[in-house]
């Protein structure tokens, strides 16, 4: 059976729906628990993913006395019977981001060596856990998130100036429960799976610098709030450094390599040659759009780097810069596809999808979306200037204008994106 339109699409939707799954913390957390407790076990958590992680850890261990309480973004909490769910602002904290981190830090004090923590963390606890700095305010906080994300800076930087603006961030949790044994569960949705960088953090030692923040901030031009800037010019870190902490127990139930090993499978399974050609891939988006463009090509032309039928795949997170002008509605995965249609041309029997698999692709109601051969054709026909559009970052209206935008809703899981181009 050869491939039309009706069926890419649908095969490109099961490799996304796929890689979604493998990183459902229903089916993966319990694997991944450590020995029950003899003292108290207290739950404390941060991301997108926190309350399902605390409903999962509930059923996998009915027989423990938990209790605590997780942050998680609005939209995103689940029915818990013993852990408290708090929700809060994603990706700018708000004031619940404050309080969230306040309760999570009165949970873990006063702790004994026989107690357990289980931190449950994962993408999107940066701004949920948003406990500003002595001398800061979340004003503070809420301007120097919103020129970080406008900036082009990768999740890595971000996060690295976030550190050194918290009092809960890079490892200062874990301090707080100390003598209390840590252990941290986490999806992740960072390139390379760095567990310092995951929700910038919070139970892990911080390896950078003051100077390494104000290094970001000179690199891409970013005006700070007076008591930002004071703060920044310090040289003393008062966060733990690596070494400074006991041994971190820290356990990956989920990541973007899971997801694309699985996504793999189903391409597989749906007569594809799959090539996986990372799960950290960073850039300008639509430049990606246009690097994944040639790889594409070749395959269809050259058989190179393989055979079609085949799905190039890749994970990572990519960046929009926004720059000074006015933004449309978009995100980094509708960019990257736009970017990839207006360098394919119409190239034929090349189709893609790309989508964030939390479900919410920058701050709007979709995952991503699909382009097909035809997409610029029909965009045209929408009296839409694709080049136009992507200049003016508003890629979510291309798509929505043309019924090819992928909405799951909420997924309650977070391994970053997931970008397949299927040759034919």
């Amino acid at each position: 059976m050869g491939w039309d339109d009706a069926r890419a699409r649908v095969a490109l939707r099961q490799i996304f729906d796929a890689a979604v799954d493998a990183a459902d913390p229903r089916k993966v957390l319990a694997a991944h628990l450590p020995d029950k407790p003899t003292g108290r076990c207290i739950v404390i958590g941060a991301g997108k993913s926190a309350a399902v992680m605390a409903a999962a850890l509930e059923t996998a261990w009915p027989d423990v006395a938990l209790s605590g309480a997780v942050v998680t973004r609005y939209g995103h909490a689940v029915p818990t019977r013993r852990i408290e769910v708090i929700e809060a602002a994603h990706p700018v904290p708000d004031t619940n981001s404050e309080r969230g981190a306040r309760r999570l830090l009165e949970l873990v004090h006063g702790l004994t060596p026989d107690d357990l923590v289980l931190a449950l963390i994962s993408g999107g606890g940066s701004a949920l856990l948003a406990l500003p700095a002595p001398g800061l305010s979340l004003a503070d906080k809420q301007a120097v998130n919103r020129a970080l994300l406008a900036s082009g800076a990768t999740i890595t930087e971000m996060n690295t100036v976030r550190k050194h603006l918290s009092a809960i961030k890079g490892g200062r949790l874990a301090a707080a429960a100390a003598p209390a044994r840590v252990v941290t569960l986490a999806i992740s949705d960072v390139p390379g799976d760095d567990p310092a960088v995951i929700a910038s953090g919070p139970t892990v030692p911080d390896p950078t610098s003051f100077a390494d923040a104000r290094a970001l901030i000179a690199r891409y031009n970013i005006q700070l709030p007076p008591h930002v800037a004071a703060r920044l010019a310090q040289d003393a870190d008062e966060a733990p450094k690596p070494g400074s902490l006991p041994a971190a127990d820290f356990r990956m139930i989920a990541t973007p390599a899971m997801a694309l090993r699985r996504a793999g499978e189903t391409a597989v399974s749906l007569g594809l040659a799959p090539l996986i050609l990372g799960d950290a891939l960073e850039g300008e988006s639509r430049e990606m759009g246009t690097m994944m463009a040639g790889i594409a090509r070749s395959v269809r032309d050259h058989a190179l780097p393989l055979h079609a039928p085949a799905v190039l795949l890749s994970g990572g997170e990519t960046t929009v810069s926004i720059g000074a002008g006015p933004a449309g509605r978009g995100g980094r995965n509708t960019e990257f596809l736009l970017g990839l249609a207006i360098a394919l041309a119409g190239t034929p029997c090349i189709w893609a999808a790309a989508g964030d698999t939390d479900g919410i692709d920058g701050t709007e109601d979709a995952a991503g979306a699909i382009i097909a051969p035809d997409t610029l054709a029909r965009a045209a026909a929408a009296g839409l200037d694709p080049r136009a559009v992507l200049t003016a970052h508003d890629s979510y209206g291309l798509f929505d204008a043309i019924g090819d935008l992928i909405r799951t809703g909420p997924t309650l899981t977070n391994v970053n994106d997931i970008r397949a181009v299927l040759i034919a």
